[in-house]
């Protein structure tokens, strides 16, 4: 995978990597059921109840026939522990990751292309939503197949609407309609500090990175170049810049110091604080356990500069499966990935994680019995042809990071949004040529190498 001295290099941190994983307790167990079976093992990142849902996937599996067993195991930090183990030699034979750790997975060859195993398998690009088969696949090929996704869409209060003298079921279209009922919305102390916002970019924030798609285009679309001078960027930062001008960034600060933990009822989307919020499907789970009784909210697309009702934009994120490079036994690991890419075995899957499908084709008792209420406009969004994968550069840690300083810089009052656009570019610009040139060394080896496992 690596030259000679990163594979030492590698191979101490293997052994860091082995200890935290027998300490969390997620060494394998013996299970009688194993004999005379290829056992492979799964990591998977989810707990509670998402990893009770593809439990019983894996479970089905098992007993579908005699020849393979899979081994289940939850390992937190899941993306780190897989490619210390690549790294190592020993990894697992699938692995659940995320879509944004494709690109640098795959330049760092820990992962093993899919193109011809998919492809035996009768798995086709047509039978998925566009979108997501996107965003399996980078420098060419296939890396991963994707279990439960998500797409992201508006999320407003409806008790916060009718105070505000706004109707509750006709959300805002244009981000003009955003910001003036933002200002309905807006209640203030008795001393000017700020009660409660309509809106607040930073409020999750999960998708600052993205947020220029809904000003004309992302960020970045592929190549060596990155489009933070781009009007749709330049437009961005100056919405950015507004928000300390219209409501003071002191204030927008002490504001979000007193929101509590997303995980609670203190969740300043379901206590009031915030009227509306960028979310993804998964937020009804939440919403579930710690909304107040009688808590209402809609769903719809996140407003653009320019409405387009037959075509919304949504950002498309999923939740993946790879076969780690270096895999014992990789076709017997795609029977696996297969397996649950079944329309039944993927709608139980994502029924029980109460997400949408990845699949082009739903049942009508997928769409009828599932427990989101508002899946089909999910669905929908999914569908629409101006759906985008979310920003997978091959520098995102670095970029994400970066996006979410200038963002609060800017919209705290401390920077000006074009002072902080040009230093963000200048700096995530050297980070991208940086990762581009290594990648020019490396790359006629590297894609040698996987044309031959594609086509051997």
């Amino acid at each position: 995978m690596v030259h000679s001295p990163q594979r030492r290099s590698w191979g101490s941190w293997w052994l860091a990597g082995l200890s935290l994983l027998t300490i969390s307790g997620c060494a394998p167990k013996a299970d009688s059921r194993t004999e005379g079976r290829v056992v492979l093992e799964y990591w998977e990142k989810w707990t509670d109840f998402e990893r009770e849902a593809m439990a019983r996937v894996v479970e089905n599996f098992n007993r579908s026939q005699d020849r393979i067993f899979v081994r289940l195991l939850s390992v937190s930090r899941v993306d780190q522990k897989m490619m210390l183990a690549t790294a190592g030699g020993v990894p697992p034979d699938i692995a659940g990751l995320w879509d944004i750790n494709l690109p640098s997975f795959a330049e760092n060859n820990a992962l093993m292309p899919l193109d011809r195993l998919a492809r035996e398998a009768g798995l086709r690009p047509e039978d998925y939503n566009p979108v997501f088969w996107r965003l399996c696949q980078s420098r060419g090929h296939l890396w991963a197949l994707p279990t439960t996704p998500s797409v992201v869409a508006l999320h407003w209060n409806k008790r916060m609407f009718r105070e505000a003298g706004l109707d509750p079921d006709r959300p805002p279209r244009t981000m003009d309609e955003l910001e003036a009922f933002n200002e309905k919305l807006t209640r203030k102390h008795p001393d000017g500090s700020l009660a409660q916002i309509g809106h607040m970019p930073q409020e999750p924030g999960w998708w600052m990175w993205d947020f220029p798609s809904w000003f004309g285009g992302p960020a970045w679309a592929g190549g060596d170049r990155l489009l933070l001078d781009t009007p749709s960027s330049r437009n961005f930062f100056h919405w950015l810049e507004s928000y300390a001008s219209r409501f003071g960034g002191p204030e927008l600060f002490k504001l979000r110091g007193g929101f509590g933990n997303f995980a609670s009822p203190d969740n300043p989307f379901f206590n009031g604080k915030v009227a509306m919020i960028l979310q993804g499907v998964w937020m009804d789970n939440f919403i579930r356990k710690f909304a107040p009784e009688g808590f209402t909210y809609g769903v719809a697309p996140f407003p653009e500069t320019t409405e387009h009702p037959k075509a919304p934009l949504t950002i498309a994120q999923t939740d993946i499966l790879v076969i780690p490079a270096g895999a014992r036994h990789p076709r017997e690991a795609m029977e696996f990935i297969a397996f649950v890419q079944q329309p039944n075995n993927m709608e139980a899957l994502c029924m029980a994680q109460r997400k949408l499908s990845p699949l082009a084709r739903v049942s009508q008792e997928f769409l009828q019995n599932h427990p989101h209420p508002y899946l089909r406009e999910f669905q929908r969004l999914a569908q629409s042809p101006r759906a985008q994968p979310t920003l997978c550069l091959p520098t995102i840690k670095e970029y994400s990071n970066d996006m979410m300083i200038y963002a609060n810089l800017v919209l705290f009052g401390r920077r000006s949004g074009e002072s902080a656009r040009e230093e963000m570019l200048t700096r995530q610009q050297k980070a991208l040529n940086a990762k581009t040139e290594r990648w020019a060394r490396i790359a006629e080896v590297h894609q040698a190498g996987w044309e031959k496992q594609v086509n051997p």
